[in-house]
């Protein structure tokens, strides 16, 4: 009961009536929307000192927390002020080769692969207690270096690592080959093997979410990792490796290198003695990264990449749920989600009801620091996607979309964007074309389903797609006529780790969770023997 109650946090939190995503009340769609708006403008210059302290900045090589080999440090800036929180260990190619010489030794020498899977299991339910146990500690950790609310950390991501961790520990002994059936006096076995030495490279949006969906089944198998974190939030993972030694991993299995794209991210993807590499990330560095494999010993390689995924409101639709449920595709987590439902389509029989109720509610989001109680919007991780984004809005407004709402910073410090609305929004505008990352929603108006189709499908991306109708009919034919690799129908960024992830087209190759992830960290041997005289085939 527990695991399904956490996998499906994320999806019930919309209709609680305590959620800051509720679909209960209507009135504050179009009521105190304003004053509520700025009088968190107004307090938000008084920040809130995160109740966590910073312990490791150092660099998770073989066990041990190391300084970098060259010395350098970066800093991690908290994004409500952009003041510095901590100076972190910037790893580049010598400290990769020192993690990947450690991640190769334990994988070919030492017990990891070698243990029995149960042994595995074991370790990484001990590793799911601990972070229950440090759940305040590590979502004030999140908080603090991504800038996404503390209640968001706390009751839904640091909860959903430990049942992800829960479920491929569950997996560790189940994987195994087949016996299969040969024309001649031949036994048939194939084996599932760990891939080796597995290079991750991890993103900001979500650290530690990411960090499990790629460390889970890349450990359940028997492989030794070595990851990157993200530039933008290195803390939280670091905290992370601490408790995965705490709880029995042998050294050397999981190392963990902060540092930089072009310089330790190129070491990863290029080295010669790793076996495979993960990426979730842009789809350019997505490329980039599928050069680098490629030239180098052509390692298996699985991409989580970005998106631009429609959210189709259809005409039979409840307007105010529909309303709410598309706030919620595109708001959640400041916008910075690379499923985010950025293309919301709305039937015109319904579209101006929606576009007033959309600005209503908005103006009506909370927004502020993110470790005060009821925020559901802090800051946007650096200055450079605030900026990125303030830019993206500068082109709606020049290329004629409607500004409803927002459309400018929040306050005066930090990295804060207003809640911000575009209706009248055209395929061809850049905002409804490229991956914002951001708190911008753009409403585009349709007649029928054929033309929802093929507009939504008309885009590089295909990762994910949200459906809001009554009609069965309707939501059957579009699951399947999306070219997308999750359709959500009325509900939306449902995230259970048995429900596998990844896109079409320029999204990515391969899936994560579930049990398709396995195939992203095995090696499938076929073995031949000779059999004589048998006594049946």
């Amino acid at each position: 009961m527990a695991s399904r109650r956490v996998s499906s946090l994320l999806s019930r939190s919309l209709m609680s009536s305590s959620s800051p995503f509720s679909l209960r009340g209507k009135d504050p769609l179009m009521n105190r929307g304003a004053r509520r708006y700025s009088n968190l403008a107004a307090s938000l210059e008084d920040t809130i000192t995160p109740p966590v302290k910073v312990e490791q900045t150092q660099l998770l090589i073989n066990g041990k927390f190391v300084d970098s080999a060259s010395g350098k440090t970066f800093p991690t800036l908290d994004p409500r002020t952009g003041e510095v929180i901590a100076q972190v260990a910037e790893g580049d190619v010598e400290d990769v080769n020192r993690a990947v010489v450690a991640a190769r030794k334990a994988f070919d020498e030492g017990p990891w692969p070698r243990m029995t899977a149960y042994e595995r299991s074991k370790i990484l339910f001990r590793f799911a207690d601990l972070i229950e146990k440090h759940n305040d500690e590590i979502a004030a950790l999140e908080t603090w270096d991504n800038g996404k609310p503390y209640e968001q950390s706390a009751k839904i991501e640091v909860p959903m690592l430990a049942r992800v961790f829960r479920y491929y520990a569950g997996w560790a002994d189940k994987i195994h080959g087949m016996t299969v059936r040969g024309d001649g006096s031949h036994h048939v076995q194939t084996l599932h093997e760990p891939i080796g030495v597995a290079g991750q490279i991890i993103p900001w949006n979500f650290p530690l979410l990411m960090l499990s969906w790629k460390l889970g089944p890349a450990l359940a198998c028997g492989n030794t990792v070595v990851l990157k974190t993200a530039e933008q939030t290195p803390l939280s993972a670091l905290l992370v490796g601490r408790l995965l030694h705490e709880a029995g991993l042998p050294e050397g299995v999981v190392n963990i290198v902060s540092g930089f794209g072009p310089t330790a991210g190129a070491a990863i993807a290029s080295h010669m003695d790793i076996d495979k590499v993960a990426f979730t990330g842009s789809t350019d560095v997505g490329k980039i990264i599928l050069e680098l494999a490629s030239k180098s010993n052509l390692k298996a390689v699985s991409l989580e990449l970005g998106g631009k995924s429609p959210f189709i409101v259809c005409e039979d639709a409840d307007v105010d749920q529909a309303v709410e449920m598309a706030h919620f595709a595109l708001f959640f987590n400041q916008g910075q989600c690379c499923c985010a439902g950025s293309r919301t389509f709305v039937h015109e029989r319904v579209y101006d009801e929606f576009v007033e109720k959309a600005k209503a509610r908005a103006i009506n989001r909370a927004v502020g620091d993110p470790f005060k109680s009821g925020i559901e919007q802090g800051p946007q991780v650096d200055s450079e996607q605030f900026e990125k984004i303030l830019k993206y809005i500068r082109h709606g407004v020049d290329s004629g979309a409607t500004l409803q709402a927002g459309g400018d910073r929040h306050g005066s410090k930090g990295y804060y964007i207003q809640p911000t609305v575009f209706s009248d929004v055209k395929d061809d505008m850049l905002i409804a074309k490229d991956e914002i990352f951001g708190p911008v929603q753009t409403i585009l108006k349709f007649k029928n389903l054929d033309e929802v189709i093929a507009r939504a499908n008309n885009s590089r991306y295909g990762l994910a797609a949200g459906v809001f109708t009554q009609n069965l009919d309707t939501a059957n034919r579009l699951m399947r006529a999306l070219r997308v690799g999750s359709v959500w129908i009325n509900c939306f960024d449902v995230f259970d780790a048995t429900i596998p992830f990844g896109g079409y087209k320029m999204s990515g190759i391969g899936r994560e969770k579930g049990i398709y992830s396995l195939n992203n960290y095995l090696q499938v041997k076929a073995v031949v023997t000779s059999i004589k005289n048998p006594a049946w085939l």
